[in-house]
């Protein structure tokens, strides 16, 4: 159940749904000819709409409560699911928000500066700053932060994507979380795929991974930056994470990512991406979104249809939520409609 509770133990408030499901996706592995597929299913935490940031928030909204702030700040492109799901925890926890956003998605059409998750960000009362492309969001943030604490304001930052160790240490808990289902079900994953962007979301698995002895190899499909720059992050942010968490092993965690699907870059889906979109939707009723999950699903495909994952596996999917960006995407499907 969820409730504005805290855990003073663990400096966490309570914010979602968990443990959100664990359940197998046998059409979808049918069609594929590969590994048994499962999805985690974090699209349905339930704060907001759901989405794995949910998460990291519990942790950081816990952060902001105890520094006595009265609002938080965060930043991210017009339709990023974190924005959203921060403003939904500010309002839950009495909180006001403030959106520090860019229009840094080219060539999309007029329903991604209004529908999806801008208009739930207006639903949830969050005040909205936004920018042009190319915009240094962190510093304007840092600006906004400054004249509100000239107002008289206490505000805290958020970070882009929540991907600090902090909000890492909400995927530390939810590695001990599928643990725990997995245990249950007596099943167990070979690897597991996720999308990865700010590297939040996979250096806190990697680092719960090894807190909770969790054997399975963490493929993240970059849905943005190159190989060598996200597994760095990731890498780095995980061992922050183990030491905010108190191993002080010094070990620096492996990262795994894989960089090719990000197609034109951030928000700018692929060919591919509408295929897994498609392919999840109609085999399984399972929503996934165009920046993030549609990505990691079609790299996911592509692993499968290469031979790297076979029949002999058993894989994971971690649907890390967004559907709701759906809505700003409407051009990807008008075509198919139409042929329908």
């Amino acid at each position: 159940m969820s409730s504005m509770t805290s855990d003073k133990s663990a400096n966490r408030v309570s914010l979602g749904f968990f443990p959100t499901p664990l359940e197998p996706l046998p059409r979808l592995s049918a069609m594929l000819g590969g590994p048994e597929i499962w999805v985690k299913r974090d699209d349905c935490t339930g704060l907001g709409g759901g989405g794995n940031k949910t998460r990291k928030l519990e942790y950081l909204i816990a952060d902001a409560l105890s520094q006595g702030a009265d609002i938080v700040l965060t930043a991210g492109a017009l339709q990023s699911n974190h924005a959203r799901q921060t403003a939904a925890a500010a309002a839950k926890s009495g909180l006001d928000c403030a959106l520090i956003l860019a229009a840094a998605v080219p060539s999309r059409s007029p329903a991604y500066a209004t529908s999806g998750n801008m208009l739930l960000d207006r639903i949830f009362g969050a005040s909205m700053h936004l920018f042009a492309a190319g915009t240094d969001l962190v510093t304007e943030m840092l600006a906004v932060a400054d004249d509100l604490t000239r107002q008289g304001r206490r505000p805290y930052i958020v970070p882009v994507g929540g991907s600090n160790a902090v909000g890492a240490l909400g995927y530390c808990e939810a590695m001990r979380e599928l643990k725990t289902q997995c245990a249950s079900l007596s099943v167990s994953f070979d690897r597991i795929v996720l999308g990865t962007g700010s590297a939040g979301t996979q250096a806190g698995m990697v680092a719960g991974a090894k807190l909770h002895d969790v054997a399975a190899d963490i493929l993240g499909i970059s849905v943005s930056g190159n190989e060598a720059e996200v597994t760095e992050k990731v890498a780095l942010l995980a061992t922050e994470t183990l030491a905010l968490a108190g191993d002080d092993s010094k070990l620096v965690p492996q990262a795994v990512v894989d960089d090719r699907f990000v197609g034109a870059g951030y928000g700018q889906p692929t060919e591919a991406v509408v295929e897994a979109l498609t392919m999840c939707a109609r085999l399984e009723g399972l929503l996934l979104d165009p920046v993030y999950t549609g990505k990691a699903m079609a790299g996911l495909i592509d692993h499968i249809r290469r031979g790297s994952l076979s029949s002999a596996n058993r894989v994971l999917f971690w649907h890390t939520g967004g559907a709701q960006g759906l809505f700003a995407y409407p051009e990807l499907f008008a075509i198919d409609a139409a042929r329908k």
